[in-house]
C-alpha cells in the first residue's frame, strides 16, 4: 500500500472539509486517513460552545476507521486554509496506530508537504512505555 496517490488522500479531506462544523473559529478543517485495507475514512471538526468539546478533523477521521475494524494505517491527510498541522491531541492519536504513518498537510490551495508521525511527534510516548506490552 505504499504506492498511495496523495492526491486521492488530499482530495477526500478536501471534501471532508466542506462539512466541517465551525461556528466559533471559522477555522474548518477536513481530514482522510487511508487504512492499510485501502478504505479511505474522512473527518472534519466539529465545534462546540463548550470549547474543549470540540473534535479535530483527525481524530473524527480515525474514530470512524477504527469503529469500522481499521487498526492500520498508511496516511492521513489534513486540509486546512493555510496547511495548519495537527495539534498534540491528534498527533498523539496517531502515534498510538504507529509512527511510520506518512501525514499530508494541505492548504486549500493543493499545495502540501509530507511528514511523518515520527517528525510531527519526536520522542513521543506509547503503549510499549507502559511496560507489559
Amino acid at each position: 500500500m505504499k504506492g498511495f496517490d496523495p492526491a486521492v488522500l488530499i482530495e477526500a479531506a478536501r471534501a471532508a472539509r466542506e462539512q466541517a462544523y465551525a461556528p466559533y473559529s471559522r477555522y474548518r478543517v477536513g481530514a482522510a486517513v487511508l487504512g492499510k485495507s485501502g478504505a479511505i475514512y474522512t473527518g472534519c471538526n466539529v465545534e462546540n460552545a463548550v470549547y474543549p468539546l470540540g473534535l479535530c478533523a483527525e481524530r473524527v477521521a480515525i474514530a470512524k476507521a477504527v469503529s469500522e475494524g481499521e487498526r492500520e494505517f498508511v496516511a492521513l491527510a489534513v486540509v486546512t486554509e493555510n496547511g495548519g498541522t495537527p495539534c498534540g491531541a491528534c498527533r498523539q492519536t496517531l502515534r498510538e496506530f504507529g509512527e511510520e504513518i506518512v501525514v499530508l498537510i494541505a492548504d486549500t490551495s493543493g499545495t502540501y508537504r509530507e511528514t511523518t508521525v515520527a517528525d510531527l511527534l519526536p520522542d513521543s510516548f506509547s503503549a510499549e512505555d507502559l511496560g507489559g506490552g
